[in-house]
């Protein structure tokens, strides 16, 4: 049946469903209250999609037959208590995407790990030749790929605000690798909000489909039994083998889905690091379940790049590595940065806090952080937080800044450790532009 669909937001997500929508014959109209990137802006006039910038003309949004509503917009904002105020049903454009393929779909979420699973997965996947696209938080929009790219799978990475707005969509392989406190002022500082968001990836699963879990996790080793689904279980685990379908022995990673074991020992996994490990399984039982061959799910683990923006090796300046983790926008994420870490850091820090809790960095910190560089508008929390726990803490506000005074800071044996702990908006437009400055600052050194 077609309707008129409002779009807010024309950023990846908002003009993908918009080019989806008018290629399947809706009325559209696309609202953003920013800027529209030039980008964005050529592919609506290509379609010749009717949009706005710069504030949302209600009237025109509230004719929705149903509104497609970006990742970036929290329920808070005013236009969005307008449209639920005039009951006009509100979806993501994820949920909209999936009404037009068949496609057999791969779904990762978590707290930390997400695109690098998913990159992992994609990575086999094409290796074994299969006709696979990525799509979702990662790379373009499922929408967009739809149109474009048509695929026999996608492999998508979901955020939980992409899960938000999910209802009849449904995965055929879910992958939640964990759940750690993040985004929480999207969530009402309410933790079990956050849960509830990240499950929504469980959501209308059949049998025959898959649920893949990391049993480690304290959240989801306590909610996994009570989730009701007629899909699969499949968990893994570096601290139990009983009942796994992944785990650890011996610094050997062993996969056993319905007893085809592959076993390879972790020294010869590409990405190192104990978080890796983790990416590296929930990978790993996928293939077994897509049936991809043991070969080459044991070469792809091994033969894997890494993902731009994630514990990058950018360069080595005077015996100083610098490495960009600017995605490790939550603390967690800088948990796992720092654990992996066999020298002394300096670390960069800093941007817009999100309701972080610090204390569980404390020891790593302690251990082995040198100094601290503070990048952001507001570091009060992080002062706070590691003042009486590093011996030196810089301020900076610019990128050129707080790499030059990580380098002077550092010595021959160090690393420098973008690792923010904070999201990016404050200085930076995401944190890739973020990720990016740190790279271009370190070779103008």
């Amino acid at each position: 049946m077609k309707k008129r669909i409002v779009i807010l937001g024309a950023g990846e997500s908002g003009t993908g469903a918009a080019v989806l929508a008018r290629k399947q014959g809706h009325e559209v109209f696309v609202s953003d209250t920013g800027k529209v990137l030039p980008r964005f802006r050529e592919r609506l006039e290509r379609y010749d999609i009717p949009w706005e910038e710069g504030g949302h003309t209600l009237p025109e949004i509230l004719k929705a037959g149903e509104v497609i509503k970006s990742p970036g917009i929290p329920e808070s904002a005013s236009v969005m208590k307008e449209v639920r105020k005039q009951g006009i049903p509100v979806i993501s454009e994820i949920e909209f995407a999936g009404r037009y393929t068949s496609a057999m779909k791969i779904c990762v979420t978590g707290s930390n790990g997400k695109t690098t699973t998913t990159n992992l997965i994609y990575h086999m996947m094409k290796k074994a030749g299969m006709r696979v696209a990525m799509a979702g938080n990662v790379g373009p929009s499922l929408a967009m790929q739809v149109v474009e790219n048509p695929a026999d799978y996608y492999v998508i990475e979901l955020s939980s605000f992409q899960l938000d707005d999910m209802y009849d969509f449904r995965a055929d392989i879910a992958i939640l690798l964990n759940i750690t406190p993040d985004h929480l002022d999207r969530y009402g500082y309410d933790m079990e909000n956050y849960i509830r968001s990240k499950f929504r990836i469980f959501r209308n699963m059949r049998e025959g489909d898959h649920c893949i879990w990391c049993y480690d996790d304290p959240v989801l080793q306590e909610r996994m039994p009570q989730l009701e689904t007629p899909a699969e279980k499949l968990s893994f685990s570096q601290e139990e083998r009983e009942g796994q379908t992944a785990w650890t022995e011996d610094d050997k990673l062993i996969i056993n889905y319905k007893n085809d074991k592959i076993t390879m020992t972790i020294m010869d996994l590409s990405l190192q690091g104990k978080h890796n490990v983790y990416n590296s399984m929930a990978a790993a039982i996928s293939g077994q379940v897509l049936r991809i061959r043991k070969d080459i799910i044991r070469e792809s683990l091994m033969d894997f790049q890494g993902v731009e923006h994630r514990l990058e090796h950018v360069l080595k300046v005077h015996g100083i590595r610098f490495i960009n983790d600017s995605k490790a926008t939550n603390v967690n994420s800088v948990w796992y940065a720092l654990e992996s870490m066999t020298t002394k850091v300096v670390w960069i820090a800093g941007g817009i806090d999100k309701g972080n809790d610090y204390s569980i960095l404390t020891d790593l910190v302690k251990e082995k952080v040198k100094a601290l560089v503070c990048l952001g508008k507001d570091n009060s929390k992080l002062i706070e937080a590691f003042g009486e726990v590093v011996p030196t803490i810089v301020e900076t506000t610019s990128m050129e800044d707080a790499v030059r005074n990580a380098y002077f800071l550092a010595t021959d044996g160090d690393t420098v450790l973008l690792s923010p702990a904070c999201a990016s908006f404050d200085l930076f437009d995401n944190y890739e532009d973020r990720g990016r400055r740190f790279k271009q600052a370190v070779r103008n050194l």
